[in-house]
């Protein structure tokens, strides 16, 4: 498995992390034995960076990471959770991510994380759940800071998620050593810009302010939720389609999209859709690790051999930037 350095970190993560969230659903509602298997394969094939959220299933995904963590008792792995602030609780930031950490790391059953995402959402003005970018800086971080000085995380990150101006300045402030960047082949912008009219939002080539502070890149959103499979079927344990970030208005709109890039599979330049949707986040030097979701034990196994093709090559690429010219002018 191929390792990347994380950023200034000086981590080594695997360039496929093991993605504990709601979407696939399997460290959420899968069966214990399953959970068990995925994370132990995970680990035997050099998969090191394991990520999690107290939102995912209210607790439940840290619970069985946790509980698989003891059992499988892995050594030199990394482990990410986050913490979403209520708005209840914007006037008390710094005790309301003290006491998510610590509700995380007794699920957990650690005495640290290596890895602690804020998981609001940032913008310019704030207003309902989102955080401003001076929010972020001059209460979040200070918060974070402590709970970095106490030993229960070693490193501060974020979910890039918000409007593009305030996640670049939160960013370039090199307050973060990690974010969490919706990057797909129905939104490239992170890394280079969009025709006029594209229908997606426009980070701004954000994997530039990334790579210029020295924060390290996880890949979300790679599949759209599960729009790049192609398909409206979804596994018994999944989620509900999600609602998109950065994309369409709609998770249809994705996937409506999305079918129109099916050629990259008949046409051969990957095995499926979903393939050329993981190997199209691992081709930009800027990603450190990528989140598949996976509601079995063999959707990991797919993943995993998507990612071990290596990088889409240039020949896709173009095809793919020809298929989307197509989506040019249309709405959201």
């Amino acid at each position: 498995m191929e390792t990347r350095v994380y950023g200034r970190t000086g981590m080594n993560i695997s360039i496929l992390g093991f993605g504990c969230g709601a979407v696939g659903g399997l460290m959420v509602r899968g069966a214990a034995a399953d959970q068990e298997r995925a994370a132990g394969r995970a680990l035997d094939v050099g998969i090191n960076y394991f990520d999690t959220a107290v939102q995912y299933g209210d607790g439940a995904s840290e619970t069985n990471l946790g509980r698989v963590w003891k059992s499988l008792k892995p050594k030199n792995a990394f482990v990410g959770t986050k913490v979403r602030i209520p708005p209840e609780s914007f006037g008390r930031i710094a005790a309301t991510v003290t006491e998510s950490l610590d509700g995380s790391l007794g699920r957990l059953g650690m005495d640290h994380v290596d890895i602690f995402h804020l998981h609001n959402a940032i913008t310019v003005n704030g207003g309902g759940a989102s955080l401003t970018a001076a929010q972020v800086l001059n209460e979040v971080v200070p918060a974070f800071d402590a709970l970095r000085k106490a030993g229960k995380t070693r490193f501060l990150g974020i979910t890039a998620v918000g409007d593009t101006a305030a996640l670049h300045q939160v960013i370039d402030s090199e307050k973060f050593d990690s974010a969490q960047i919706s990057y797909n082949m129905l939104n490239p912008s992170p890394a280079g810009p969009l025709p006029a009219g594209y229908p997606a939002q426009d980070y701004g080539r954000i994997f530039d302010h990334t790579q210029k502070s020295g924060v390290g890149v996880v890949g979300i959103r790679v599949i759209a939720g599960g729009a790049l499979s192609g398909s409206d079927q979804r596994h018994p344990i999944a989620s509900a389609p999600p609602a998109p970030i950065g994309t369409a208005e709609t998770y249809e709109g994705d996937l409506a999209r999305a079918r129109r890039l099916m050629p990259l599979a008949t046409e051969g330049f990957a095995s499926s859709l979903p393939e050329a949707a993981i190997r199209f986040a691992i081709a930009h030097p800027a990603m450190g690790t990528i989140l598949v979701g996976m509601a079995t034990v063999q959707e990991f196994e797919d993943g995993l051999a998507a990612v071990l093709k290596g990088p889409m090559p240039m020949a896709a690429m173009a095809r793919l930037a020809e298929l989307r010219t197509g989506f040019n002018g249309e709405s959201r």
